[in-house]
């Protein structure tokens, strides 16, 4: 059984991932309480189901405790559940509610919007590191099923999923980065009238970037640290590690840089490589 689980903060678009999951092809159940995975992933298996997609979150109530668990029994069955966590910034869910008008699960009368979404994510601070995290931050919807569909068309595999990604400066540090190099002190292609329209994947920009010593020397600097402390993350039982790159705007030097890192990677560990700003577009 193909098996993805799916949880978050309430507006950092779960509704969107299951949706694209349901149009993959996955069988999709919303809001199920963790003490019924066990039970819902074995009827489902004896009645045949091999894509299986389960939304689990806070509105589950305190069982959500129990989702570390009930992953572990699951690894025990000889399943390789996928777990996908979706977060944003507080200031991207205030928005987010205030355009739909919806009530979060932990408000009430007596505790505003901001208080429910700080609780929320206090709560689910244990869970968020089960797998692979996603700031949807800033995000349009199309970006975010675009991620979602690279993350479920990778071939679920035992070790590790080494996460690339790109950002600007401007827009703010990644939530889901788990190692940060700053790359702005680099010659940047921006002031290049020719190159400004063009992204860090683009040739004339990789071979303006690769001309420049400095670049160069970082760049295999980045390598070699990566490379160094890559199997303390392995023996640590790490499933996922994200390394964001960041430039000023993240269009040109994180992207070429998060671009150059995937491919000398590629073979070592499960690839993915993301680009926040040319996905915001």
């Amino acid at each position: 059984m193909d098996l993805v689980l799916i949880s978050g903060l309430s507006g950092s678009g779960k509704s969107v991932a299951l949706h694209l999951l349901e149009d993959a092809g996955y069988y999709c159940v919303d809001n199920l309480p963790s003490s019924l995975l066990q039970l819902l992933v074995r009827e489902l298996r004896e009645a045949g189901y091999d894509k299986v997609a389960v939304a689990i979150d806070i509105r589950g109530g305190k069982s959500i405790d129990q989702l570390p668990g009930q992953i572990d029994a699951l690894f025990g069955w000889g399943l390789t559940p996928r777990f996908l966590f979706l977060e944003a910034k507080e200031e991207t869910l205030l928005k987010r509610f205030s355009e739909t008008r919806r009530r979060h699960p932990l408000g009430d009368q007596e505790h505003g919007l901001e208080a429910a979404i700080r609780e929320e994510r206090r709560r689910l601070e244990a869970v968020a590191g089960l797998g692979q995290r996603i700031d949807t931050s800033d995000f349009k919807a199309n970006a975010l099923r675009e991620w979602v569909r690279q993350f479920i068309e990778a071939p679920p595999a035992q070790g590790l999923t080494l996460t690339f990604e790109s950002f600007g400066f401007k827009h703010g540090l990644p939530l889901d980065a788990d190692l940060v190099f700053d790359v702005r002190c680099l010659p940047n292609p921006h002031y290049d009238t020719e190159l400004r329209p063009l992204t860090g994947r683009d040739a004339p920009v990789v071979a303006f970037l690769e001309a420049q010593p400095e670049v160069v020397l970082m760049r295999d600097d980045i390598a070699a640290f990566v490379d160094r402390w890559l199997p303390a993350y392995l023996r640590d039982n790490r499933n996922y590690l994200t390394v964001a790159i960041g430039c000023t705007g993240g269009q040109h030097r994180s992207v070429y840089f998060a671009e150059w890192l995937a491919g000398h990677f590629a073979g070592r560990a499960r690839i993915l490589t993301r680009h926040r700003t040319l996905a915001g577009q």
